[in-house]
């Protein structure tokens, strides 16, 4: 009996063994394996996970820590993230890369809290130039200052009457110039408005230095061209940035064929950090986009397949076009781009499969943009396009009468809205528009609800470009010092998991790649964007001390804190 019972145990152990040494032998190959996290995959299928397995630049595994444990084995890389939240690569959907990192490189006047100190700043910077060369910033915004103005020509020329001097507003719709740029540009009162654009005058009829939105480039055209150098540094500066600042891919919202150029050879010699969607301005380079077609990559890190249109100009410089005029102004903004001109070019775009994007902020400029955009949709049928579906955008889209926001889920337009804009109008865009219109202000929740695809994007350097920001904004409808008012439409906020879609599925689909990105799944691309607190559940006021701590593009970590 003893004997049965010692060979029984015995059988027992060397089954047990077998099992144990089967489970140690079977270990898949991985690249990198992240374990002890909570996943948020944006899949509703599988909402949530703990871990998750690379392989090359694709999804292999998202499950549980105990299945992951085939994964995180052997020589494979695995990263303990306890205390993590992972979540799919946030995209921003609208931004401006070269721009981004000329803000990093040159004179950036968005810190300035106040004129007397955004002046103090270009005093300090014209101080180290030479007489004849061009004091240029950008970056200030009147908003929030205490003088509650723009600067004036005055202003500059006690700065410097020997150098000329032109400063962007933030929005990138208006810049403010001293009179030596004036006389360089030939701009006196006799001087005619460009089409759509405004040379602001005084009192007297004499130019105030300030120039709206296609008027700027009277001035912009005299400045000295920038090295193909200087271009390629600031294009390199903003996409480490973006990384930095937790993005996975960037949608470039109009930039000349150049940037693309330079931005591709950049992927060839150096690798990108993150990925790009190019939109080529409209113009010269546009038209012949239009002719060429697409810019398709395999490794989906530099594709362009779309144009960038203006119908508008921006509300903080009075040039985004409304149906009635401002309440604090004798204008109703005005129209950039003209019909004449696009419609043939929407047709061509349908024609060869070109994506179009329009900036539009005003009613009257959403209105235009969607009857032009079905105009083209209809004179092109369905089976003569190469794409049935186009999914064209429209920029911003901040201001949209009732009757048109239904029209953007009858045409299948995408909106392409940044929440911190609405944020940061809140502090003046009640001046500017009175309360009534904005009833029909940042209609994110109205949008969604009527089945419209909404993508968030930051709009930088025009504001900080940080998703954090931007995700506070969608949920909150808040300044990121809590304030809002009671007409400010508060139950326009969304979801979290509307501002999750946002910043990675909606955006992905927005530029067709709703197969391979912006949600974690098996055999998707590997961009991921890890925070050390939950975007999902903490307080509102608590999103901003968040931090990112990883960047993961393409299975390859290209920030981490």
């Amino acid at each position: 009996m003893a004997l049965a019972k010692i060979k029984q145990i015995s059988a027992l152990l060397f089954i047990s063994l077998i099992i144990s040494c089967s489970k140690e032998e079977v270990c898949y190959e991985a690249d990198l394996v992240l374990v002890n996290s909570k996943i948020y995959t944006a899949n509703a299928d599988q909402w949530e996970g703990e871990a998750l397995a690379i392989l090359g630049d694709k999804f292999i595994f998202i499950g549980s820590n105990e299945d992951s444990s085939t994964y995180a084995c052997g020589s494979n890389r695995v990263l303990d993230l306890k205390d993590s939240f992972i979540f799919p690569g946030f995209i921003d959907a609208h931004a401006h890369l070269k721009g981004i990192g000329y803000r990093e490189i040159t004179l950036n006047l968005q810190g300035a809290d106040s004129l007397k100190n955004m002046l103090t700043l270009v005093q300090i910077h014209s101080n180290k130039l030479s007489d004849g060369d061009w004091v240029v910033g950008r970056g200030w915004i009147e908003k929030k200052w205490p003088e509650g103005r723009f600067p004036t020509i005055e202003e500059l020329d006690a700065i410097s009457s020997k150098k000329p001097i032109a400063l962007e507003r933030a929005d990138g719709h208006a810049i403010i110039v001293n009179s030596l740029a004036l006389k360089l540009a030939g701009i006196d009162r006799s001087t005619p408005d460009p089409i759509g654009g405004k040379i602001d005058k005084d009192a007297n009829g004499e130019p105030n230095g300030v120039l709206i939105d296609k008027a700027s480039s009277l001035v912009e055209s005299i400045i000295p061209k920038r090295t193909r150098e200087e271009e390629k540094r600031a294009l390199r500066e903003g996409l480490n940035r973006t990384a930095k600042m937790g993005w996975t891919q960037l949608h470039d919202a109009g930039s000349p064929l150049s940037d693309y150029e330079i931005l591709n050879e950049l992927k060839k010699n150096e690798g990108l950090p993150v990925r790009i969607q190019f939109y080529v301005s409209d113009g010269e380079d546009g038209n012949k986009f239009l002719d060429e077609g697409p810019y398709l990559d395999p490794d989906h890190y530099l594709t362009s397949r779309g144009i960038k249109f203006y119908a508008d100009g921006a509300i903080g410089s009075r040039g985004a076009a409304f149906f009635d005029k401002y309440d604090d102004y004798e204008t109703k903004g005005f129209l950039i781009f003209q019909k004449e001109e696009t419609i043939p070019k929407l047709i061509k775009a349908l024609v060869n499969g070109i994506q179009i994007q329009t900036h539009a902020i005003g009613d009257l400029a959403n209105k235009i943009t969607l009857d032009w955009y079905e105009e083209a949709f209809n004179k092109v049928s369905a089976e003569n396009r190469i794409i049935e579906n186009p999914r064209w955008r429209v920029e911003h889209a901040q201001n949209i009468k009732p009757e048109d926001q239904k029209r953007y889920s009858d045409l299948e337009v995408i909106a392409s809205m940044q929440p911190s804009h609405a944020i940061g109008d809140l502090h003046f865009a009640h001046k500017r528009l009175g309360e009534e219109r904005l009833k029909d202000a940042y209609t994110w929740k109205k949008l969604i609800e009527l089945g419209v695809v909404v993508v968030g994007g930051s709009d930088a350097p025009v504001e900080i470009g940080d998703p954090r920001i931007e995700f506070k904004a969608a949920v909150s409808r808040k300044d990121l010092d809590g304030f809002y008012e009671d007409w400010w439409n508060i139950e326009e906020v969304v979801s979290r998991e509307e501002a999750l879609y946002m910043f990675t599925k909606w955006a992905s689909y927005s530029v067709f790649e709703e197969d391979i990105k912006g949600t974690i799944e098996v055999g998707k691309l590997a961009d991921l964007t890890i925070f050390n607190k939950d975007l999902m559940t903490i307080p509102e006021e608590d999103i901003m001390s968040s931090e990112v701590i990883m960047t993961i593009v393409g299975g390859k970590v290209v920030y981490s804190k």
